[in-house]
């Protein structure tokens, strides 16, 4: 497999504010239908109508996925504009009551909510997903069990979801708790074979539960439309900085794991449980209190972990041309994860004077003014 494998795609659900209130408003079907209209099928509606979905073309490499998503906010944001709204890519919106929304009158959506019942309607919530292209099927399996040891790493670094409905939950990224009341989601299980996954796959579709892999939502999954695996545990980003430097961390990760295989090595794969511990400190604290090292047995701070990180794909990010990039997760760790950063602007309100609404509000304008800067 060459390196013309690893391509990229990146995907973003954004929530709409009004640009006045800074609350959660709805998407008019004419904003989506203006937006279809300039970005063709690389934006479309999300199931709550506060929600809007975009994804990159194929690219070869990240800094083209970058461009394209920077032209692709930057649509967003000018039709939005028309309406009086503004997009601001979080994992959840500081203050909006889940209970207020309404879902989409479409067939695939009304089938969603009949299927996840009261869960469905707190799905308040925006992710990004990240696609690789692995085109060896067997491959694609490999590097997914091998994988999942970083997905805490990059929940962690992009946490984005301190607030849930006007108070702050004590956590980094409330969103990955609500999205784990999804069945057939978290971590994904271990298979020996590509044939191993389908025949689960069809296993359930045969039963009835799913009609496709696609309703199998788990943190790292083999895409079900293109031949990538896709990581979907990250929070929806802010700043596109932030984006870039994590989707060069997932592309690298993914070579380095290739070229171990190639010199039949492979990263140690720890029982299922223990990376889900990792997975919870990241969702509790980000990276503030540091993750799990197995090999030392021991809690290490996140910069040391993500020093190690740079150095470990150093040959793969050097053949990729994303050194740069990926050095930007030490800018995540200098300035704070936006969870951080949200909760730093809301305490500065505070001290400054504002009441709650209007420190919630400062929080909302930050996040909005972030999503293109």
């Amino acid at each position: 497999m060459s390196d013309d494998a690893f391509t990229i795609g990146i995907e973003e659900e954004y929530l709409l504010l009004d640009a006045e209130s800074l609350e959660l408003a709805e998407a008019p079907e004419d904003m989506i239908s203006a937006c279809a209209a300039e970005l063709g099928d690389q934006v479309e509606p999300e199931f709550l109508r506060c929600q809007i979905e975009i994804g990159t073309r194929v690219c070869a490499s990240v800094a083209e996925a970058v461009a394209d998503l920077r032209h692709l906010r930057a649509t967003i944001a000018a039709v939005a504009a028309r309406f009086g709204l503004r997009p601001i890519s979080a994992g959840c919106h500081p203050t909006a009551e889940w209970s207020a929304q309404t879902h989409r009158d479409r067939e695939r959506y009304n089938d969603l909510k009949r299927d996840l019942a009261a869960v469905g309607d707190r799905m308040l919530i925006c992710g990004m997903h990240v696609h690789v292209g692995i085109p060896d099927e067997d491959t694609r399996i490999d590097l997914m069990n091998q994988a999942s040891y970083f997905l805490p790493h990059l929940l962690a670094l992009s946490a984005s979801s301190p607030f849930w409905q006007g108070r702050d939950t004590g956590l980094a990224s409330y969103r990955i708790g609500v999205f784990d009341n999804l069945p057939r989601s978290g971590l994904p299980p271990r298979f020996d074979s590509w044939s191993g996954y389908r025949r689960l796959v069809e296993a359930l579709i045969a039963a009835g539960p799913v009609e496709d892999a696609t309703r199998i939502w788990w943190d790292l999954r083999p895409s079900d439309r293109f031949p990538t695996l896709e990581t979907r545990i990250c929070d929806a980003c802010p700043r596109i900085g932030d984006v870039a430097a994590l989707a060069a961390a997932i592309q690298a990760t993914m070579r380095m794991l290739w070229r171990l295989k190639g010199l039949n090595q492979s990263w140690r794969r720890y029982d299922l449980t223990l990376i889900d511990e990792n997975r919870w400190r990241a969702r509790r604290y980000g990276t503030e209190a540091g993750l799990i090292d197995f090999g030392r047995g021991s809690v290490q701070p996140m910069g040391q972990l993500v020093e190690e990180w740079l150095d470990l794909v150093a040959a793969d990010t050097d053949a990729l041309g994303t050194a740069d990039m990926m050095r930007g997760l030490r800018a995540i760790l200098s300035e704070g994860t936006s969870a951080e950063r949200q909760r730093r602007v809301y305490q500065r309100a505070l001290s400054e004077g504002a009441d709650e609404a209007a420190a919630f509000r400062a929080v909302g304008r930050c996040l909005a003014d972030e999503f293109l800067a």
